[in-house]
C-alpha cells in the first residue's frame, strides 16, 4: 500500500531542495484543482509507492494568501499519511510556529531540521532529545543541500505514518486549553473528529473560513461565540492574538531550553550582509555583479566560443554536410532549401547563441544557490517602495529573467489586487532567456559593445520603476505597496549538482522550444518566403522572384507600423510580429531570411542585418528595446489571462505593454537619429519630445490617491 508524504515548511527552508533530492526526475508539475498555484508531486526515487507532495512554502496556516489556503485545504481535506515539516535549523524559533499549527491537524508529523551543517559551523548546539520531548514527534537532522540523512527522514516518516493516534503540541495556557475543550464539547460535529482540536482553535481565532466548513448550527455558533468572548474579556485581547501569543511564548521556552548559541557577535552571513546589503554599497555591488556576469557571457563566451559554435559549426560545418548529403541522394531543390535554409538556417541561428544563454543561466543559478538572489529582492525593496512597488513585486520580476511565464505566475504570492495586477503587467519587462538571444545577436553583430547587454537588464528595471510611478498614481492601482517580509537564508558554498541541475533544466526548456515552437515557426517562415502567386497560380518562389512571395506582401503590409521606430522594412516587421509566438523566433526568422541574399556575403546573418536591412546602432537599439518591453509571447499572454481571470484586465495588460514599448522605442530612435546619426530635426522628433514630457509629468504629478487603502484579493477557500 502506498504512502503519501506532504512536505511543508517556510519559504527558503530548503523544502524544494529536499523535494528534488528525494524525487530526482520522478516528479511532475501542475496546478492545484480550482486554483492557479503550482502543484509539485513526485515519487521517492527508491520506492515508487511513496508519493511526495511539495506544498507551497508558507509561514502559517492562516488563510491570507493563496499558498496558505492551498496548503491548509490540502492537509485538511486530502489528509496525507504523514507530514514532513522542514525546519531551518539556523532559525528554529521562526520556523517552529508553523510546526505548532501542523501538529494540531491530527496527521503524523516528522520534523526535518535542515542546514544542520551550518548550525555546526556556527558552533551552535541543539538538544534534539529535549526538542523531541517538548514537541512530541521525531526529529531528523538533515542537510538537504548535501543530501545528508534525506533517506533517513523518509524511513522515519513511513514509520510515523502507521501510527493511529497523534498527540498535538501542548502550546497553550491552562485558560486557553480549558476553553478549547469547552468549544469541542459544544459542537456536535467535532465529536470523534481527529481534527477536532484544529477546528476548535480556528473557532477561537474567529476564522470564518474554517467555520464555514464545519456546518455548525446557529445555536452552536452562538454558544461558541459566547465562550470566545468570555476568554477575550478574561485575557483582555482578541482570540487570534491570544493564540498567536501563546504559540510564541511556548516556542521561546523550547528554544531557551534546547538551543545554545556557540558564538557571540556577527556570523559570517551577517558580516557579508553588512557589505552587500549596505544602504550605499548594495546597489553598486548589485550593478557590478550583473555587469560582470554579462561581460563574461557576451564578451568572453560570446567571443571565440560562440564564433566557433555559431559560425563554424552551425554556420558552415553542419549546413555544408547536410547540403552535400542531400545533393548526393538527389533531393529536390525545394526540399533541400527547406532543410538547409529553413530548418538549419532558422533553428541554427537560435541554437547558435546557446553558449551565451547557458552561461547566463549558470551564473544566475550560482547566485540563487549561494543565497545572494534573496538579498537582491531585499535590496531592491528599499528602492522599489519609493516608486510605489514592493519587494514582493520584485520576486516575480526576478523570476521573469529566466522566463516570463513563471514570473507572471509568481505574482500569486502578492495579497493585494492592485499590486498583483500591476506586477503581472510589468513582470515581463526584464530580458528573459529568449530576449537575451535578440540582445546577443544585435550586440555581437552591430553594436559591438559588451555592456549593451547588461544595460538592457537595467533598462528593464527602469521600465518597471517608470511604470510603477505612472500606474500607482491612477485609481486602478492606488494605495500603499504591500509590506514585504522574507527570510534571508544563510550564505553557503554553491552545490555543483544543484547548480548544474537547475541550469540544465532551463537549457532543456530552451532546447525544447527550439525543437517545437521555433522549428514550426521557421518552417512557416520558409513556406511563406518561398510560396507566392505567379501567373495567377500558386508557385515556388526562388530568390530572384522573392518580391512576389507571400512573406514579402505580409512584411510590406505591416512594415509601416514600425517605420517610426526605425525598422520599417518587411523582414524586420515580420520577425517582430512572429516574436509574439516566441521571442526566439525573431532570431530564427532572420536566420531563414538571411539565406535569400543576392550575394554570398549577405548569406551571413550579420551582413544581412547591416547591408540587407540597413540596421544601424540606433535602429538596433530601438529594435531590441521594443522586443524586450512588448508582449513577450503567446505563452505569457496565456499566463496573464490565467492570472488576471478577467478579459478586460488581460486586454489592458497587453495594451499597456504594446503602447509602453512602442513609446520607449520611438523615443530611442527619434532622439538617437538626431544625437547619434546627426540627422535633421522633424515632426517625429517633436512628437518624441512631447511623449517624454508626458511621461515625466505622469511620473512627478501629485498622487491624489496616496494614503488610500488597497483592495485585497478575495481568496476562495
Amino acid at each position: 500500500m502506498g504512502v503519501r508524504i506532504a512536505l511543508a515548511g517556510n519559504p527558503n527552508s530548503g523544502k524544494t531542495t529536499l523535494f528534488n533530492g528525494l524525487t530526482g526526475s520522478n516528479q511532475y508539475v501542475g496546478n492545484w484543482p480550482g486554483v492557479t498555484v503550482e502543484k509539485k508531486s513526485g515519487y521517492y526515487r527508491k520506492n515508487k509507492e511513496i508519493e511526495i507532495i511539495d506544498l507551497p512554502g508558507v509561514y502559517s496556516l492562516s488563510p491570507y494568501t493563496l499558498e496558505e489556503v492551498v496548503t491548509r485545504d490540502y492537509l485538511i481535506n486530502e489528509t496525507p499519511d504523514v507530514i514532513i515539516d522542514i525546519i531551518d535549523a539556523t532559525n528554529i524559533e521562526r520556523n517552529l510556529y508553523l510546526a505548532t499549527q501542523l501538529s494540531e491537524i491530527g496527521i503524523p508529523m516528522v520534523l526535518a531540521f535542515n542546514m544542520m551543517d551550518l548550525v555546526e559551523k556556527n558552533k551552535d548546539q541543539v538538544d534534539i532529545k529535549a526538542m523531541e520531548k517538548h514537541l512530541g514527534c521525531p526529529i531528523v537532522e538533515i542537510s538537504a543541500l548535501h543530501r545528508k540523512n534525506i533517506d533517513k527522514v523518509i524511513d522515519v516518516a513511513v514509520k510515523e505514518a502507521k501510527k493511529d493516534s497523534i498527540k498535538p503540541i501542548d502550546a497553550f495556557s491552562p485558560e486557553v486549553e480549558h476553553k478549547l475543550i469547552e468549544i469541542e464539547d459544544h459542537i456536535e460535529g467535532l465529536k470523534d473528529n481527529p481534527k477536532a482540536r484544529w477546528f476548535a482553535i480556528k473557532v477561537l481565532e474567529n476564522d470564518d473560513k474554517a467555520l464555514e466548513n464545519m456546518n455548525i448550527t446557529a445555536k452552536e455558533r452562538s454558544k461558541v461565540r459566547e465562550l470566545v468572548h468570555a476568554l477575550e474579556e478574561e485575557l483582555d485581547d482578541d482570540g487570534e492574538s491570544i493564540v498567536v501569543g501563546d504559540r510564541y511564548q511556548y516556542i521561546a521556552r523550547i528554544v531557551q531550553d534546547s538551543v545554545k548559541k556557540g558564538r557571540e557577535g556577527l556570523t559570517t552571513t551577517d558580516k557579508i550582509d553588512r557589505i552587500v546589503t549596505n544602504r550605499w554599497l548594495a546597489m553598486p555591488i548589485f550593478a557590478l555583479v550583473m555587469f560582470v556576469i554579462y561581460y563574461i557571457a557576451i564578451s568572453i563566451v560570446g567571443g571565440d566560443i560562440t564564433d566557433f559554435w555559431a559560425d563554424e559549426l552551425w554556420g558552415e560545418t553542419i549546413p555544408d554536410a547536410v547540403s552535400g548529403f542531400l545533393g548526393n541522394i538527389g533531393v529536390a531543390d525545394w526540399l533541400s532549401s527547406l532543410i538547409g535554409e529553413g530548418i538549419i538556417g532558422g533553428v541554427g541561428a537560435v541554437i547558435g547563441f546557446l553558449p551565451i544563454i547557458a552561461t547566463l543561466q549558470l551564473f544566475i543559478a550560482i547566485l540563487e544557490d549561494i543565497g545572494y538572489m534573496s538579498r537582491i529582492a531585499f535590496i531592491l525593496d528599499r528602492a522599489f517602495r519609493r516608486f510605489g512597488l514592493s519587494g514582493k513585486s520584485f520576486i516575480p520580476i526576478l523570476i521573469g529573467t529566466g522566463c516570463s511565464v513563471p514570473g507572471i505566475t509568481a505574482t500569486r504570492t502578492i495579497e493585494n489586487d492592485n499590486d498583483r495586477r500591476m506586477t503581472i503587467i510589468i513582470a515581463s519587462f526584464m530580458p528573459c532567456g529568449a530576449k537575451v538571444e535578440i540582445i546577443a545577436l544585435f550586440t555581437a553583430v552591430i553594436l559591438n559593445k559588451w555592456w549593451i547587454a547588461p544595460l538592457c537588464y537595467f533598462i528593464g528595471i527602469g521600465a518597471v520603476i517608470i511604470s510603477g510611478l505612472i500606474l500607482k498614481k491612477t485609481s486602478m492601482f492606488a494605495g500603499e505597496p504591500a509590506p514585504f517580509v522574507m527570510e534571508l537564508p544563510s550564505y553557503h558554498r554553491p552545490m555543483v549538482s544543484n547548480i548544474l541541475r537547475v541550469t540544465w533544466d532551463r537549457i532543456k526548456q530552451f532546447l525544447r522550444k527550439a525543437g517545437t515552437i521555433i522549428l514550426l515557426s521557421v518552417i512557416a517562415v520558409w513556406i511563406l518566403q518561398h510560396l507566392g502567386i505567379e501567373n495567377g497560380s500558386l508557385a515556388y518562389i526562388d530568390e530572384d522572384s522573392a518580391g512576389t512571395a507571400f512573406l514579402t506582401y505580409i512584411g510590406n503590409a505591416i512594415a509601416p507600423l514600425f517605420a517610426p521606430l526605425g525598422f520599417g522594412n518587411g523582414p524586420s516587421a515580420v520577425a517582430t510580429f512572429l516574436g509574439l509566438v516566441a521571442k526566439e523566433v525573431v532570431v530564427g526568422t532572420f536566420g531563414v531570411m538571411a539565406s535569400l541574399g543576392e550575394t554570398a556575403a549577405e548569406s551571413d546573418i550579420s551582413q544581412y542585418l547591416i547591408n540587407g536591412l540597413g540596421f544601424t546602432t540606433v535602429t538596433a537599439m530601438s529594435f531590441m528595446v521594443f522586443n524586450q518591453l512588448t508582449v513577450p509571447c503567446f505563452a505569457a499572454v496565456g499566463a496573464i489571462k490565467e492570472e488576471m481571470q478577467d478579459r478586460k484586465w488581460t486586454l489592458f495588460a497587453i495594451g499597456y505593454q504594446i503602447v509602453f514599448s512602442y513609446a520607449f522605442a520611438f523615443m530611442i530612435y527619434q532622439f538617437g537619429r538626431i544625437l547619434v546619426l546627426k540627422e535633421a530635426f522633424n515632426v517625429s522628433t517633436g512628437i518624441a519630445i512631447a511623449i517624454l514630457l508626458g511621461m515625466i509629468y505622469l511620473m512627478v504629478r501629485k498622487d491624489r490617491y496616496k494614503g488610500t487603502v488597497q483592495s485585497k484579493r478575495s481568496v476562495e477557500s
